[in-house]
């Protein structure tokens, strides 16, 4: 049981080697604590939809995002904070409309597995 903590050492186990292969797994706390707040962002419908339009339409702006969501662009441009915060999308400036893309690779892979099947 070389992976448990100290403080764990007196809890008793079934199978040791399945206790330490969970630990290597779990990782650190900060490593499980991102990937929540990840799934944070994903989790909200409303969001889900804007991360699923932006990654298969490209850089797309707010007004196109609230007509391709059924969102009005307050509520869009409120989310977009979020995310753009969160460093999930990114905005790109193109005269004075700012389009945004996806910036976090491992919320693309995710988005791969969430998306309908494309006709």
């Amino acid at each position: 049981m070389h992976l448990v903590p100290a403080e764990r050492a007196d809890q008793p186990t079934i199978d040791d080697h399945r206790a330490c292969e969970a630990i290597a797994a779990i990782g650190e706390p900060e490593h499980v604590a991102t990937w929540a707040a990840r799934f944070s962002l994903v989790g909200d419908p409303h969001r889900l939809a804007m991360l699923l339009g932006i990654h298969y339409a490209g850089p797309i702006s707010v007004t196109d995002l609230a007509l391709a969501t059924g969102m009005n662009p307050t509520s869009v441009s409120q989310s977009l904070r979020l995310l753009k915060a969160s460093g999930v999308v990114t905005g790109i400036r193109d005269g004075r409309v700012i389009r945004y893309r996806l910036a976090d690779e491992s919320v693309a892979e995710l988005l791969a597995l969430a998306a309908p099947a494309r006709q």
